[in-house]
């Protein structure tokens, strides 16, 4: 994985960017560590850094030009079936001067022009400019693996793997309204917002083409999600388990020490299972949590490790190395993302890249497989029948009990209570409430500026594919959270240590296939991730086939009320939050009053939200 950033100049003067262009390349360096190199010529400028994977050679360092220089590409990602494009584009009478999988990209999209897309499984970001006809052609994969993010006015388009290196090219600085009403709901910002107006993130499946002062966006891909109810389910567990097993094996290649994250959940034990089987005394890395037990899942990694003779390292932090994460994690985000687990991620991707350049997780499970609580939770509630009854007469009950993530008790509580509430909603309201952390009350109360118009548009789109199906859910799922929070996460906080980490469950094939399965196949009253569990059941010991998914919370409420609490007094101000004006202090104070209190209930969440806004706030508009 790499890192890249362009600008196409439409005056034909691109030269006068390359002081732009070289500080770009320096905000990038962490994500490629290992060379750098800018290509400029009358339009176009691009600017690359490398973190060398395949053909570590200087031959495969990019910009990289074709033989006769009409073309250039800068890559970022991973193109795994790269070797059987090459053997046909060999004879066809194409040549290479390298090894890289980059140059097969080049030349097959010089061969087959924006339809090469097709043909492509692996994730990437990229951008190709055409000397001849002056065209350059941006894409970004099916699904939001790696990012891209652009900006475009009269004059010029600016395109980056990451904001931070659009901003040198001197665009004007403003916060995006619409994307913080967003982020305040989410914790992240969907795309295709960004935290700046005007800059916004390349939708995942779309690819962009800019010919002379001409830009045009397209879409190239979306999921097939027609289902086949003629097909039985011992027929799909076993075609699933053949294409996981080949696209496994596809992402081991490399020509840089490799391994995968090994959490002791499910999915990274079958990534591990798999990958085990074609590498011999593979490499395996597991976090566990000193001080909390209850998320520490190390024994289940060692177990797994044992079975499949990996050579397994366990990183075990405590709560002060996670909080030491911190001002790494906040330095080196260029949006507001308050999904805290960020923190124990970078603290993973840290420790791990002393060991391996390359490993591969289980992310994308839980999306195709209906893996999380809120999709139990969304089953049971057009299933319960008289469970439902009894949760909606508990209401009551459940709203003056004390409420919050740091104990068993109060967790359940507010699970109980969430559950509840979303049961009196229709389908769309009910997969809004369980997947934000704010009630449009709390946020209408707290921004000065509520565009409530713009918000209902924006609710509206992110909706717009939930129905009664359940395939619904996964799909929505598919395109919000998945490449806003999860992808995100895992790119930001892995790339900032220059590791790169490949995610085997989001092959093109297994996505496609998993979509045309009817729902039952996913998830009934006694089994979330019904498929994988099935699929795989003769090759993981019973205790991990069956565990219960756990998550990491980050212990965000002593923290904030001790450690952090110096750091949110001064960013949350009353002075500061005055002199801002985007919030409301008065609403901020309410928060802050809560956190104290016996039932803090999602303050802490609404306090790192925006610890995490203002931080950013001070860093870049301040």
């Amino acid at each position: 994985m790499c890192g890249i950033c362009g600008i196409y100049d439409f005056k034909n003067n691109a030269e006068k960017w390359s002081q732009a262009l070289n500080k770009s390349n320096l905000l990038l360096k962490k994500r490629g560590p290992n060379n750098s190199g800018t290509y400029i010529n009358n339009n176009i400028g691009l600017t690359h850094t490398r973190l060398s994977v395949i053909d570590t050679s200087e031959s495969a360092n990019q910009p990289l030009t074709d033989f006769i220089e009409q073309y250039a590409i800068v890559f970022n990602g991973e193109f795994y079936d790269y070797q059987i494009h090459r053997k046909k584009l060999e004879q066809k009478g194409y040549k290479f001067k390298s090894q890289s999988d980059t140059e097969v990209l080049l030349n097959l999209y010089i061969d087959k022009g924006e339809t090469f897309l097709n043909e492509i499984n692996g994730c990437f970001s990229l951008a190709i400019y055409n000397k001849k006809d002056e065209s350059l052609f941006i894409a970004r994969d099916r699904y939001g693996i790696k990012p891209l993010v652009y900006y475009a006015d009269n004059d010029k388009i600016i395109f980056a793997s990451e904001i931070k290196a659009i901003l040198p090219f001197g665009i004007t600085k403003s916060l995006n309204n619409e994307a913080l009403q967003l982020y305040l709901y989410f914790n992240y910002i969907p795309a295709p917002l960004t935290i700046f107006d005007k800059v916004n993130k390349l939708l995942p499946g779309h690819f962009i083409k800019v010919v002379k002062n001409k830009i045009e966006l397209k879409r190239y891909y979306c999921i097939n999600n027609q289902v086949n109810n003629d097909i039985k389910i011992d027929d799909a567990v076993g075609e699933f388990r053949n294409l996981l097993e080949n696209s496994v094996k596809r992402r081991l290649i490399s020509d840089v020490p490799l391994g995968t994250f090994l959490s002791g959940g499910i999915d990274s034990s079958i990534i591990t299972a798999i990958a085990s089987k074609h590498t011999t005394k593979l490499n395996t890395f597991s976090v566990g949590f000193k001080e909390d037990k209850f998320y520490d899942e190390t024994n289940s990694a060692q177990i797994i490790a044992n079975k499949f003779n990996t050579n397994h390292t366990v990183f075990s932090l405590s709560r002060n190395d996670l909080l030491n994460e911190v001002t790494n994690v906040l330095d080196y985000l260029d949006e507001p993302f308050a999904d805290s687990s960020a923190i124990a991620v970078s603290a993973l991707s840290r420790l791990t890249k002393q060991n391996v350049t390359v490993a591969l997780s289980g992310d994308g499970a839980d999306e195709l497989h209906a893996g999380y609580n809120k999709h139990y939770a969304h089953f049971i509630a057009l299933n319960g029948g008289v469970n439902n009854m009894f949760a909606k007469t508990s209401l009551p009950l459940l709203n003056i009990l004390p409420k919050s993530r740091n104990s068993s008790f109060s967790n359940k509580a507010r699970q109980a209570q969430r559950y509840a509430k979303g049961l009196i909603k229709n389908d769309k309201d009910r997969y809004w409430y369980w997947s934000t952390f704010a009630d449009e009350q709390y946020v209408n109360n707290l921004l000065i500026n509520n565009n409530l118009i713009d918000f209902s548009k924006n609710k509206s789109n992110i909706l717009k594919y939930i129905n009664s199906d359940f395939n619904s859910l996964l799909l929505t799922d598919m395109n919000l959270v998945l490449p806003n929070d999860m992808l995100f996460k895992v790119d930001m906080m892995s790339m900032m240590h220059g590791l790169e980490v490949r995610v085997p469950m989001l092959d093109h094939t297994i996505v496609d296939f998993i979509f045309t399965l009817p729902s039952s196949f996913k998830i009934d009253k006694l089994s979330r991730k019904k498929l994988l569990r099935l699929a795989f059941a003769d090759v993981l010991p019973t205790e991990i086939i069956n565990k219960p998914k756990h998550g990491f919370e980050v212990p965000l409420l002593p923290w904030l009320k001790n450690e952090l609490k110096p750091l949110m007094n001064d960013l949350l101000s009353e002075s500061s939050i005055n002199e801002q004006k985007i919030f409301n202090f008065s609403a901020i104070k309410i928060q802050k009053d809560m956190l104290h209190s016996v039932n803090p209930s999602e303050s802490p969440i609404h306090l790192w939200s925006l610890l995490v806004f203002q931080y950013w706030w001070n860093k870049y508009l301040n």
